[in-house]
């Protein structure tokens, strides 16, 4: 597998479309070749931002997110929610390489991987061709933010273990591999997270994924995942008192 970040002009809220940037960006695609995508610069391209001046950034973060923490006593302010399944500082918000705008997540961030596969399926004409939309969030007791995906199509999401043996012959129950959460992780790592103005990178010879020429399913959408009583770190998160934001859904699934 080779990854490689590409470089872009800075972008500015919808000073192009996403369509027009991957166009003039993007080298010819090969077969099974996974394009990985900020979710800034989707978010740019649609303009889903709001001005910095005059927005009060607390209601902002609540009204973004299914989930919040009514009072965050962090010293970085931080508002921990829980959004589109995701637990994220701020409902994913974000105002760094924005200038004077507040960068809120894709308006709907699987429509435009399902999209963006068709797109590219079409204009190169290759079917095994995935997206993957990308943010970058932190870990607990760990320093350094890591990559996230929002939302992908063309690829399996997840490599099963359960049933076949380990080494010593004892049969896997719950092991499975995220395979979309590990080349996003990949993806952001060459992306950086600074001034490289690199929102894109190119996967090819992707040997590790499984591809399928079409969207994912609800199914496989709803395989990635965890209901909150179900989750490793259900101990933790169910003692928290979350309040419900201005999001339609409760955030967990």
């Amino acid at each position: 597998m080779i990854i490689k970040p590409i470089k872009t002009e800075r972008i500015e809220p919808k000073s192009c479309t996403l369509l027009d940037l991957l166009d003039r960006s993007l080298p010819r695609l090969a077969a099974h070749s996974v394009i990985a995508i900020t979710s800034k610069i989707v978010s740019l391209c649609e303009g889903s931002v709001v001005p910095v001046e005059g927005t009060d950034m607390l209601a902002l973060i609540r009204s973004q997110s299914d989930l919040f923490l009514p009072e965050s006593k962090s010293k970085w302010r931080i508002n921990f929610t829980i959004t589109n399944n995701t637990l994220i500082p701020n409902a994913g918000i974000d105002e760094s390489n924005a200038g004077d705008v507040y960068v809120l997540w894709p308006k709907n961030a699987q429509a435009t991987a399902n999209m963006v596969r068709k797109y590219l399926s079409e204009k190169y004409d290759v079917e095994s061709i995935g997206v993957i939309i990308t943010d970058s969030t932190c870990s607990p007791l760990r320093r350094g933010v890591s990559g996230i995906a929002l939302a992908f199509s063309g690829l399996k999401p997840l490599r099963d273990y359960v049933g076949s043996l380990d080494l010593f012959d004892r049969p896997f129950k719950v092991s499975q591999a995220d395979i979309i959460g590990g080349l996003a992780a990949t993806a952001v790592l060459v992306m950086g997270e600074g001034s490289e103005s690199t929102p894109l990178a190119l996967f090819t010879d992707v040997a590790v994924a499984d591809f399928v020429p079409r969207d994912p399913t609800a199914e496989e959408l709803h395989s990635l995942k965890i209901p909150l009583s179900e989750d490793l770190f259900a101990p933790f998160l169910e003692q928290i008192e979350w309040q419900k934001g201005g999001r339609s859904g409760d955030g967990i699934s």
